[in-house]
């Protein structure tokens, strides 16, 4: 099958076949869900048409939950068919926020040769019609604003019947705003209580709880209160003791946690949650109480908390290492304690480590706080910038060409004279990686102006021949 063939997917029930999927190039030629097969078949000759397996779809989706769960967020459950949902609530600060969390979710499923929508509102059933009906790959809704985001949207975005859609339709009913705005006792007298309980659920009326994604592997301890808690001292109490009945559970298994996720259910029928990552595994419950009770504040009791539940959802084989003689001093401090509390409370940590490559901006990349020495070592044959720019910045300049420094440089509207310059050093492009970078070169230079600043520059090209580069000069970074 080529690249540009089209591709369908083709479900049956008795006799009659028709499309259940498609892709985009079958879309361009005028396939859409629901066209009988036979009709696809005689409009397009090399149509290539794929059986549905509902068996292996919903095994897949299964399988994607299992990673949501284990990278964004505590509370995740199949929605449908054919998605996913997540509770992001006390997750989100760990991924930078709503925008980059739901970003990273489409970005990590695109690396695994998915195409998919996200979207994130103050109730399941919006963030459902939103993923599903815009063709924004994310959509963000401000807290509040449910009710503009969806008042246009189809009827068929509120999760009812086949049967009940049409009915509504066939009374000239179809967006959601049109629905809404009818009185509601006609409605349940006609179409039952489904109808009014979904509306109610899309605009935050009535909680829809989400049943978290559970499978036997996972490590996990519960308490039910027989009368609801909600004073913070309360809290930490029974934390502490959830905390340690899972790192007895890890130790009889061998295991360590690397993220655990404390979910609280409140009497309103509603769940609140809070994440603890660690850098390494760890089964230290001192540790572990404190990573979470640290964020006790952020948990709102409402009415009470009926239930908690305390879930290893990364848990890894924990080495056991003997303990040093405790009259030597230790020459070693283990830092991941604090690497792990900075990183529980937003803070997005990480090391450089160097990589082979001549091209500064490909000469170093970022690593985990605790990740494993790469043993790659860091060049000295020439000195580096202490803050290297994200991008280079193009630069004014006045200088002698082909080999000499400038002596005047305007960066960002500021004019420096250049008193000292050492160089040039003379980088080339990876021809290996892109054809382009065959005649490509630069030539650095290290400057100072008259005010003591150190930069580093350098012009695109030899200076000489057009084709090494524009002759233009950036700025690429600053020492000090």
């Amino acid at each position: 099958m080529s690249v540009d063939q089209p591709l369908v997917v083709i479900s049956r029930s008795g006799s009659k076949r028709w499309i259940s999927a498609a892709d985009t190039a079958a879309r361009k030629l005028g396939l859409k869900v629901g066209m009988a097969a036979s009709k696809a078949q005689a409009m397009i000759g090399n149509l290539h048409m794929v059986d549905a397996d509902p068996v292996a779809d919903a095994a897949a989706v299964e399988r994607l939950a299992l990673w949501a769960l284990r990278q964004y967020s505590p509370v995740v459950a199949v929605d449908g068919t054919d998605g996913i949902v997540m509770d992001t609530e006390g997750a989100d600060h760990l991924q930078g926020g709503e925008e980059l969390l739901i970003s990273g979710v489409v970005n990590g499923l695109r690396g695994k040769g998915l195409t998919a929508r996200a979207a994130v509102a103050d109730t399941w059933g919006a963030a459902h019609a939103l993923a599903r009906l815009t063709t924004n790959e994310t959509t963000v809704v401000p807290r509040g604003d449910v009710t503009k985001a969806v008042i246009g949207l189809p009827i068929h975005c509120l999760r009812l019947a086949a049967d009940t859609i049409q009915a509504l339709r066939i009374l000239g009913i179809d967006t959601v705003g049109e629905l809404s705005a009818l009185p509601r006792a006609p409605l349940t007298l006609r179409f039952g209580p489904e109808v009014g309980r979904r509306l109610d659920q899309l605009f935050g009326r009535l909680a829809e709880p989400i049943d978290p994604l559970r499978t036997p592997d996972l490590v996990e301890v519960a308490r039910n209160f027989q009368e609801p808690i909600g004073a913070p001292d309360t809290i930490a109490k029974y934390v502490r003791r959830l905390v340690a009945q899972l790192t007895a559970k890890l130790e009889e298994r061998g295991l360590g946690v690397r993220r655990s996720d404390l979910i609280i259910h409140r009497v309103d029928n509603t769940c609140q949650c809070l994440r603890a990552g660690l850098a390494k595994p760890v089964r230290d419950p001192a540790r572990l109480t404190k990573l979470l009770c640290d964020r006790i504040e952020k948990i709102d009791p409402g009415f009470g908390i009926e239930r908690m539940v305390l879930v290893a959802v990364m848990a890894e084989p924990l080495e056991i290492k003997q303990v040093a003689n405790a009259l030597v001093e230790e020459a070693v401090v283990d830092v991941t304690p604090l690497v792990d509390i900075l990183g529980n409370r937003g803070q997005r940590l990480y090391r450089i480590t160097p990589v082979a490559s001549d091209v500064p901006e490909r000469s170093l990349r970022r690593i985990g706080p605790t990740a494993v020495e790469t043993g790659a070592e860091w060049a000295a044959r020439w000195p580096r910038p202490s803050r290297l720019l994200a991008y280079p910045e193009e630069i004014e300049t006045m200088a002698v060409l082909p080999d000499q420094p400038p002596v005047v440089v305007t960066w960002r509207g500021k004019r420096r004279r250049i008193v000292r310059a050492d160089g040039p050093e003379r980088i080339f492009g990876e021809w290996w990686l892109r054809p382009r970078e065959m005649q490509a070169v630069r030539d650095y230079f290290v400057v100072e102006d008259e005010h003591g600043d150190r930069l580093w520059v350098f012009r695109a090209g030899d200076g000489v021949d057009a084709g090494t580069g524009s002759h233009k000069w950036f700025l690429h970074g600053i020492f000090g």
